[in-house]
């Protein structure tokens, strides 16, 4: 590449996913995917029907619609976990609920798969906590444009009442060249 090469932008696919990783940042992401997948087997297989070979199989229960509203209630929540993250505590321990109830209600929780993504999704929730973001002192630089200094650590400024930082180095090598030596208060060479 060459000074005269002109800049090329970034690509849309490349700002779309670096905006969608900054929405999925910022809100309890994987405890909604869980969620909302959970909700689907529930709701789906007490109206499925299996097909092996000529054999129809069946597995509509009397509950079938309790486990429609199961599976549609864990598919909102898991959608308002994503939209209103600030509900999401209520929304993990409702979607733990729904996990525990569809376990009675819609066949085994959807063959435990439903049941197990929905109360992964749940747990998530509940732990998930927004990040703080990071605060920067005035004056300092992040990235390549970043002032270097040419200050050695012992040119650290210090208060001669408190002494040094770190204790100094008992096998360092004196002013003429023999070891030993231990540094007072205020950085003055004893011994």
């Amino acid at each position: 590449m060459s000074a005269e090469t002109p800049v090329q932008s970034t690509g849309t696919f490349t700002r779309l996913r670096l905006r969608f990783r900054d929405w999925r940042g910022a809100r309890p992401f994987w405890a909604g995917l869980f969620t909302l997948l959970g909700g689907i087997p529930i709701a789906y297989f007490p109206y499925a029907t299996l097909k092996l070979g000529h054999m129809s199989l069946a597995m509509a229960t009397t509950a079938g619609a309790g486990s429609l509203i199961i599976g549609v209630l864990l598919f909102t929540l898991g959608l308002t976990m994503w939209f209103q993250s600030a509900t999401r505590v209520f929304a993990g321990v409702a979607a733990i609920l729904l996990a525990l109830v569809s376990l009675v209600i819609s066949n085994i929780g959807g063959f435990l798969i439903g049941f197990l993504l929905a109360l992964i999704g749940g747990a998530l929730a509940l732990s998930w906590a927004p990040g703080e973001p990071p605060v920067e002192a005035e004056g300092e630089h992040h990235g390549d444009d970043a002032p270097t200094s040419g200050a050695a650590p012992d040119d650290v400024p210090q208060d001669p009442a408190t002494g040094p930082l770190f204790p100094a180095d008992p096998f360092e090598k004196g002013e003429g060249g023999e070891a030993g030596g231990v540094r007072a208060a205020g950085g003055h060479r004893v011994g």
